[in-house]
């Protein structure tokens, strides 16, 4: 069996002797593929001082050279992207189509980084004062440590290394155990790419690893996604000791229909964003609010439409694959059970299942819960599965009011033809990202990705401006020099004075 081990100083390094050890599984047949070395504090430092002395000749690099890595590693994906999204489904389970997808939104944040001369401009004043100039320029942290979820193994970690590196800073990333291949992928491309030794390292590895890097002085900054618990976390232990922190946490993505909404494209757009990835996806719409007077008619198109869905192995174009281990489609399929029996309606039961795949594999249908209350567990905890909940609301002001009570604000959307409503909802709504006619409003790179309240830790959002500003530091240069008059050699042409 294969063992898979860190990425360090530009090289795979050997299997350390105290390493702890995890199964990697194929979540469409449930058999064990490979297993991965969990770093140790020890092995995570290593890494942390590859990256650390690294840095300086990194950070001086010249943009237009550190520019050309970027294009490089773009062009690289560019034509490798297939074998990328192979290990990813037979690591997560995503059908093929998704992890495509899931790669080109990486790869945008990728591009925007190509831009770094641009991005990275200071500002110039002349004469401030008499003959004092001032200018601002923006420079690199140092070490940026990225700890990455598993649902999104390349997406995410693409969310910050581009710009982390383009702003001339080293990076360690930690990726999830659960699915660690696409990472060391990453690792290798960049070395081809062009970027020294010691700039890009990961690490796998569990709490130890993650509280190594949150501890360690010569680490000057972390982004995470994950659990809003986790997310909290890693923002207070970073904090405290002297990091920058980004933590993006859960979520409870609310999807608002009004009566004069196209109901097909909200069915379509309720199934697409509740199923996709099998729902585990941080922006997945998993509460559909529906008013009062459409929500029989709007319940039954999304039932018919997600009875056509064939669930099974991501590699035999199927529209929903597997979840990600044994572990969390027995937690999903719990709470399919606690909403049965709290009351909510089963219009479909997701525990009744006959995937197209080989073996045991980790599938669950798509459940659809109508007349849920916000009570119930299904609606208050983020299940991170294809379970899409309806609750149903007498008003538009009465649905905006359901969204803001809830105290998570990663994304949301409204389903209307009233210019006048959507406006209102994108003024009143109490949320970072919003869709209008738009399911799933993850922002283009040159925006920035980010929700509020549980739903993000820190001032910073991912990628975008702000990411340029995360990865980077403002410094003011106030400069007096002296006008060549007061000496030496003057060649110019004598004047009579």
């Amino acid at each position: 069996m294969q063992t898979l081990s860190h990425w360090i100083d530009g090289t795979s390094l050997e299997v350390p002797t105290d390493s702890r050890f995890a199964d990697v599984t194929n979540p469409a047949t449930g058999k064990v593929s490979s297993r991965v070395a969990l770093a140790s504090a020890d092995t995570t430092a290593e890494a942390i001082a590859a990256a650390h002395a690294a840095f300086p000749a990194w950070r001086d690099t010249s943009l237009t050279r550190r520019s050309q890595v970027l294009f490089n590693y773009r062009e690289l994906l560019n034509k490798r992207k297939g074998e990328l999204a192979a290990i990813i489904t037979a690591e997560h389970g995503k059908v093929l189509e998704d992890a495509m997808g899931e790669i080109a939104r990486g790869q945008e944040v990728v591009e925007y980084a190509c831009g770094i001369p641009h991005l990275v401009k200071g500002g110039y004043t002349e004469n401030a004062s008499t003959k004092i100039d001032v200018h601002s320029i923006r420079q690199p942290l140092g070490v940026a440590a990225i700890i990455s979820p598993f649902n999104f193994p390349a997406m995410v970690p693409m969310w910050f290394f581009p710009i982390a590196i383009a702003a001339g800073n080293s990076v360690v990333l930690k990726p999830s155990e659960k699915d660690p291949t696409a990472a060391q992928w990453m690792a290798e491309l960049w070395k081809e790419a062009g970027l020294p030794d010691g700039v890009f390292n990961v690490v796998h590895g569990d709490k130890e690893s993650v509280d190594t890097l949150l501890t360690d002085p010569r680490v000057a900054s972390v982004s995470f996604v994950g659990s809003t618990p986790i997310a909290q976390y890693v923002y207070a232990t970073g904090t405290a000791h002297g990091k920058r922190v980004q933590a993006l946490g859960g979520a409870k993505n609310h999807m608002l229909v009004l009566p004069d909404a196209d109901l097909d494209l909200a069915a379509d757009a309720a199934v697409n964003a509740g199923f996709g990835a099998a729902g585990e996806r941080c922006m997945a719409i998993s509460a559909l609010v529906a008013i009062d007077s459409i929500a029989d008619e709007l319940v039954a198109k999304i039932a018919e439409r997600t009875a056509t869905l064939r669930v099974g192995d991501g590699t035999r174009g199927c529209d929903m694959g597997p979840l990600v281990t044994a572990a969390h489609r027995d937690k999903v399929a719990g709470y399919i059970d606690a909403g049965e029996a709290a009351g909510a309606t089963m219009v479909l039961d997701g525990r009744r299942v006959n995937p197209d795949a080989e073996g045991e594999g980790f599938f669950l249908n798509p459940t659809l819960f109508d007349n849920v209350t916000t009570d119930m567990s299904i609606y208050t905890d983020e299940i991170f599965g294809p379970v899409l909940s309806v609750l149903r609301v007498a008003s538009f002001e009465e649905g905006i009011e359901t969204i803001n009570s809830n105290p998570y604000g990663n994304g949301t959307a409204i389903f209307t033809n009233d210019g006048g409503a959507a406006r209102r909802f994108e003024n009143e709504i109490q949320v970072g990202m919003v869709g209008i006619n738009v399911p799933i409003p993850v922002p283009m790179a040159y925006y920035s990705f980010g929700g509020w309240k549980n739903s993000l830790f820190g001032d910073t959002h991912a990628y975008g401006a702000e990411g340029i500003n995360f990865f980077t530091r403002g410094k003011v240069v106030t400069s007096r020099w002296l006008d060549p008059s007061h000496g030496g050699l003057n060649l110019g042409f004598p004047q009579n004075a």
